[in-house]
């Protein structure tokens, strides 16, 4: 669990999210895990430049399509530390949770990114996932 917290603070502190004490993303994970919300993957490398061990975390959570009626898998954090970038193991994760999503039967997985934020963007393109011609809307509730 607090390599999985680790990498999850590392994924909060990539998109700017401040104003946590340094115990809330484990807390988070562990709720989460705990209540059957998500599922949490972790991708390991072997050593080569410091990039050896678990480098990677990815947080799927569980949901419905209405237009569908079938399950949907929302991909809500993939996350891989700077020691691993380039070894594979985002794709690793992402073909994973793709491979467990087909094993659950889910009609499909959907993930957000930031507009800037293209390398993921092409590894997401080169795995297959397409925009959807929808708009994404949030109203923060703080």
């Amino acid at each position: 669990m607090e390599v999985a917290a680790g990498l999850f603070r590392g994924y909060l502190d990539f998109y700017g999210v401040s104003g946590h004490d340094a115990g809330a993303p484990r807390e988070f994970l562990a709720e989460r895990m705990r209540k059957g919300e998500s599922l949490v993957l972790l991708a390991d490398v072997e050593g080569g430049e410091g990039a050896g061990g678990t480098v990677g975390f990815a947080q799927v959570y569980r949901t419905f399509s209405s237009l569908s009626l079938r399950p949907l898998w929302v991909l809500g954090d993939l996350y891989v530390a700077p020691a691993g970038r380039r070894s594979g193991a985002g794709r690793a994760l992402l073909r994973e949770t793709l491979r467990r999503a087909r094993e659950a039967g889910v009609c499909g997985v959907q993930l957000e990114t930031a507009y800037d934020n293209h390398v993921a963007q092409g590894l997401y393109e080169a795995e297959g996932f397409v925009r959807d011609p929808y708009h994404v809307y949030v109203h923060d509730l703080g």
